[in-house]
Order: structure tokens, then sequence, then C-alpha cells
């Protein structure tokens, strides 16, 4: 056996026999990308304290990752459609593996956002390439059972990142979150050495559309354009204010997509043919991923929280306590896989819509009194809404792509899934800490608690705690005073004020659990009737078995009739 694969999968007369091995080192891939932002997000408590970070860097510490992620996708994928796949999944995984180094040595708010940059340059790299390589390396057959374990990778990694992330914070600092990304880098660069075939677009052949001879830059570059601007807006205006900057951004998205779609257009050889928009199957299922993230983002950025700061859950249990969502995804895949093929694409996927429509619809319950066991019946539906939902999708998109143009593919599938996974925590966490911050003023009118202590434990459920915490150590202070005060009048006093402020620590963390938990039943349900909505345009917009084969892009029909290699 040689050490390292040199036989390009286009060259193979039959399918490539360890196909199975390269999905493992695929899946991988992709593991790490989508883990390194969900275990971000209980490992952000220790790094704000250590940094003394402000609320504005731990957004940008957060979505200084999405934003190269999101904008670079399409052009990097059509780089390595051009030139090499494995050679993008290589090379994504080893400028990955360095901003990891980097965010590991960081020790400000600027290093570590320019770390998770660099992770995101390279996560842009490596996310169309898995897909890309996937399609390449498995008989079209067996592309939509390939699939269905690359989504539920997906569906493991967003559960099983803080799990990992809480597992390391018991005994290391947050800095060991960013290393244990290194080995899990080096050991997927080897394999995909040694077991994933090199692919890259198979030009002039018989039976396979021709490809471009060169890449159209100007519209890859227009695309890093509006898609990097369209995201810094909707990072920036919902979380700090419509000024200047998220303006700015609105406008230059709103100019570059109007001339990306005006360039693609005219263009003969596209970096991305945007009439493929026009077809039913290929629009709807893009919809469906867009919708289905802003849901699952949304609710994932609120559900940890609401675990950690109200029900007291360290970071560990945090994570061990969204596992049932993973275990359903890994239900949900294996679900769609028997289903789709007897009822269709069609019904699949709004099943698994109308499951996520109904996992948010059931948060909507969630109030003061809710334990752990109230969030068990989501998470379960949720993942197995995710399983049952994504899959199709992501090979319909897939399916509309020639050869020549997988890692294109793979990118818009992937833009879908980040552009909704934002939306998904700008709209709905915006409308968590606008409700958050209403409900806590009405919990605690007439407590007499000072303006700048409401503002501040305004700002953040784990804010609000803190400012709990001050009182009650204010309380402890005042109660050491009084013991130790040698006239009984003033000991009384201080011991007096030492309850009131005992009383009042109190019932600002009542407050603030009780305001929390309104504003995820609120936010959940506003959530609940988007998904609702999106999921009867995405039942009206996907066609049924027989219009979809009729309304097929011709190229997907040209590669149905020539078989995949």
């Amino acid at each position: 056996m040689r050490l390292v694969m040199k036989e390009p999968v286009e060259t193979t007369a039959r399918p490539y026999p360890r196909r199975w091995w390269a999905l493992l080192v695929l899946c991988l891939s992709l593991l790490i990308i989508v883990m390194a932002n969900t275990a971000l997000t209980v490992a952000a408590p220790d790094m704000t304290t250590d940094l003394g970070l402000s609320g504005a860097d731990l957004q940008w510490v957060i979505d200084g990752y999405t934003v190269p992620y999101a904008a670079l996708m399409l052009l990097l994928g059509a780089i390595g459609d051009k030139y090499s796949r494995r050679g993008a999944l290589i090379l994504g995984l080893v400028v990955f593996g360095g901003g990891a180094v980097f965010g590991y040595l960081a020790d400000s708010a600027a290093t570590v956002i320019a770390a998770r940059a660099v992770m995101g340059t390279g996560a842009a790299l490596i996310m169309p390439a898995t897909l890309s390589l996937l399609a390449a390396t498995f008989p079209r057959h067996e592309r939509a059972k390939a699939i269905t374990l690359w989504t539920a990778t997906a569906g493991l990694a967003i559960a099983a990142g803080p799990v990992v992330a809480g597992a390391l914070l018991r005994d290391h600092g947050w800095s060991s979150t960013f290393l244990i990304n290194v080995p899990i880098a080096a050991v997927a660069i080897v394999g995909a050495l040694v077991l994933v075939p090199p692919s890259k677009s198979p030009g002039l052949r018989p039976g396979v559309p021709p490809h471009h001879d060169r890449i159209d830059y100007v519209g890859g570059l227009l695309s890093v354009l509006w898609i990097g601007s369209l995201v810094y807006m909707i990072i920036e205006g919902p979380h700090f204010g419509w000024g200047v900057k998220a303006v700015t951004a609105a406008v230059v998205a709103g100019a570059g997509l109007v001339a990306f779609v005006l360039w693609e257009l005219r263009h003969p050889h596209p970096v991305l043919d945007v009439r493929r928009f026009a077809h039913r199957r290929f629009a709807g299922s893009n919809l469906a991923v867009a919708l289905f993230f802003l849901a699952v983002f949304g609710a994932f950025y609120y559900l940890t929280q609401h675990l950690q700061f109200v029900l007291g859950y360290d970071a560990l249990g945090t994570g061990v306590r969204m596992l049932p969502l993973a275990g359903a995804v890994f239900a949900g895949s294996a679900l769609t896989g028997w289903l789709t093929p007897r009822v269709g694409m069609k019904w699949t996927v709004t099943a698994g819509m109308v499951g996520g429509t109904t996992a948010l619809a059931l948060l909507t319950r969630v109030d003061a009194a809710s334990g752990y066991g109230d969030f068990v019946a989501p998470l379960i539906v949720l993942g197995l809404a995710i399983g049952l939902a994504l899959s199709p999708c992501t090979d319909a998109i897939m399916g509309a792509f020639p050869e020549s143009e997988l890692g294109v593919g793979g990118a818009v599938n992937d833009t879908s899934l980040e552009l909704g996974g934002s939306l998904g925590i700008a709209i709905l966490g915006s409308l968590l800490a606008t409700s958050y911050g209403s409900h806590l003023t009405d919990a605690t009118s007439g407590s007499g608690l000072p303006a700048s202590a409401l503002a501040t434990a305004q700002d953040s459920v784990g804010a609000g705690y803190a400012v709990a915490q001050g009182i009650g150590e204010q309380a402890r202070q005042t109660a050491a005073k009084a013991a130790q005060a040698t006239d009984p009048q003033q000991a009384a006093q201080l011991k007096a004020q030492a309850q009131q402020l005992t009383e009042g620590a109190r019932q600002m963390a009542d407050a603030v659990g009780s305001s929390f938990a309104d504003a995820v039943a609120h936010t959940s349900l506003v959530g609940a009737v988007l998904l609702g909505i999106g999921t009867v345009l995405v039942a009206v917009l996907l066609p049924g078995r027989k219009t979809a084969e009729s309304e097929a892009p011709a190229e997907q029909r040209e590669l149905a009739d020539n078989g995949a290699r």
C-alpha cells in the first residue's frame, strides 16, 4: 500500500475502494471547524475574565471567525476545483492549525480576534473541500448516504464542542480549547494524504461538461465583497447599533450583490451560475438550509446561556446536557436515509422543518421554574429535525453542479448554512437581549436598584448575576462590620442593612433568572413563527418527485445519464 495516495479519483475506472475511510477523514476535518465555534460558547466566560474583554470584544472574538469563513468560501471552492480539492483541504487544515496555535498564545482581545480570523480563513478552504471531495469520491448511488453521515457529523460537532471544551476547562485555561484543534488537524492532514485521493475539475472529457480554463476572479472577488459586507452588517447592526459602519456595510452588500449577479449573468464561465436559483429544487434547498440554521444557531446561542447561567451547570455539564441533540441528529439521519427514497425529498425536508418549528414551539413553555427536563424534548425534536432535513438539501445542492464545479457546490451549501447561522444569532440574539432587558426592568421596578446597576444587569444574563453577586458581597461585608461593631445600636443597624442587602441579592438573582427565562420563551416564539413561515415557503417551492425530475438543471440530467464517472 502506497504511503501517499497519488492516483486522481477521476482516472479510476471503479469506485475508489477506500472511500469510506476517506469519508472518515473528511468528517474529522468538518468536526473541528464546527467545534471551533461551539466550544467557544463555553470558553467565553473564562476568556472574558482573563483578558478583560468588553461586550464588543467578545462579540468579535466569536464573529471574527464568521466573516472570512462565509465571505471566502465561494472563491476558494472555485480555486480548489481548478487546482486541487485535496490540496485545498490540506492547506486549510494547515492554516486552521496555525490559527489555533496563534489563539493558544494570544494574550489580548486583538490577538484572539486575529487568531479566530485566521482559523475562519482555514475553515473557508476546508468546508467546501470536504463536500467536493465527498461528491467526487463516491458514486452517485452512494452519495446520499455519505452526505447523510457528513451531516450527522455536523450535528455531533454542535454538541461535542461544549463537552470537549468543558472537560478541558476543568483543569486547563481557555487557551487549551484552541490547542486541542492542532493534533486533530495533524491527524486529518496525514489521513488526507494517505486515504483521500487527489481530485480537481476533470476538464474536457467525453460525457463531462466543459469547465472554465480560467477562474472568474472578478465574480469571486465580488462574492467576497457582498457576502463579507452582509455578514459584517448582520453582526454590527443588531449588536452595536445601526450607525455609520452598519449602514455602510448594508449599502456595500446591496451594491455588491447587484454587481455580482449582473457580472455572473454576462460572464461566459461564471464562478457561480446564478441562473440555478431559478430552479425550484435548488432554490428551495438553499432556502431550507439557511432558515434551518437560523433557528438552530439562534436556539443554541440562548440555550447554552440558560443552562450555564440560569440553571447553574458548569461548562462540562452544559456540554453533556446538549448530547441528546447529537444522538437525535444521528437517529434523524438514519431515518432520512430510509424515508427520502420512499416519499421524496420534498416531504422529508418539510417534515424536518415542521419538527424544527415544533422544537422552538416547545421552548415557549420555559419559565422561571423550568429545569433541565423541560429542555430534553425540544433538544431531541430539534436533533431529529436536523437529521431529517439537511441531508436531502445538501444532496440536492451538490447534485445541481457538474463534476467540474463540486467545490463551488459545496461552497454554496456552506454559505447558505453560515448566512443562516449568522442571521439566527443576530436576529434571535438581539431579540433575546431586548426582551431580557425589558423583563428585567419590570421585575426590578420598585426595588430601589440604582439605575447604573440596572443598566449593567441589562447587558446580559451573566452581567445580571454579577450584579446580584455584587449585592451579596456587600451584604457579607456589612454583616462582618456588624459582628465587629462595639456599639450595640450600630451593630443592630448594620445587621439590618446586611439582611436587607441579602434579600435584595436574592430578589435580584430571581429577577435575572425569571427575566431570562421569559426572554427565551418569547424569542423561541418568534423563532417558531419565522421557521413556520419558512416551512410553508419551502414546501411550496420544492417540487414533487416528477416535477423535480423534469425541472432538473441540464448538467444534472446529463450527469445522471452518463453516471457519476
